[in-house]
């Protein structure tokens, strides 16, 4: 198998490293994320990652508590995470850094692109904690941010679902399924692909989002080297 990209950023939402517990980290899930991500870097391929926070919390699912108050215990969350996966990326060999939007030396670097930049050109796995540092901004739009930032070639989105639907299909069982789209459907048919803003920036930057199931093994992969999974809007 061949590579399609040379650098891409991979977006893991924090529902899916919960796995079956649905709430927390479930450390085989942090085992299959990091062995796939070994898999793509042996290729050569330069992997950033940012990861979202809603096995934790999630801000704007807070009916009473300030909504800035709850987007930054989100980034707090979010660079739980990010620690998690590298300690994991760690154990398989991966070297690995955590750079955090909000500054907390002892556990992680501040961001800074031309040294996350570098550290990719260098054979590292770069991992964003805590967002783009601001509330009201979703994880879904920092992606998108430092997929633009980096120059990433792709949004590799992974998912609890394995693939974008018209609507949820745990849900409503006559959902369709697509296997592509373009950002301007993306945004038209409103689909829950990522938030209106995330989605907007890619669009504007022509930064392609592949979105699979991060469940299924070889998946990030199989996105990698371009195979037709899930959904690719481009």
């Amino acid at each position: 198998m061949e590579a399609k990209y040379k650098r891409v950023l991979l977006k893991i939402s924090g529902e899916a490293l919960a796995g079956d517990d649905h709430f927390g980290i479930n450390e085989d899930m942090l085992k299959k994320v990091a062995l796939q991500v070994k898999e793509v870097t042996q290729m050569g391929v330069q992997v950033a990652v940012v990861v979202g926070g809603g096995n934790f919390w999630r801000g704007r699912t807070s009916k009473s508590m300030d909504r800035a108050t709850a987007d930054y215990m989100g980034m707090l969350a979010t660079v739980m995470n990010a620690m998690a996966l590298q300690d994991s990326f760690e154990a398989e060999g991966i070297p690995t850094r955590v750079q955090s939007a909000i500054e907390m030396r002892e556990v992680a670097e501040p961001y800074v692109r031309r040294k996350a930049m570098s550290h990719l050109d260098h054979g590292k796995v770069v991992i964003f904690g805590a967002g783009t540092g601001n509330p009201f901004f979703s994880t879904d739009t920092t992606a998108a941010l430092r997929a633009a930032e980096i120059d990433a070639e792709v949004i590799l989105l992974a998912k609890k679902v394995d693939a974008v639907y018209s609507d949820d299909p745990e849900i409503n069982p006559d959902a369709v399924r697509y296997e592509s789209l373009t950002h301007r459907e993306v945004l038209e048919k409103d689909l829950k692909v990522m938030d209106s803003t995330a989605a907007s920036l890619c669009r504007d930057n022509n930064i392609a989002i592949h979105v699979f199931a991060l469940a299924d093994e070889g998946n990030v992969m199989k996105a990698v080297c371009g195979e037709k999974i899930g959904t690719i809007v481009r």
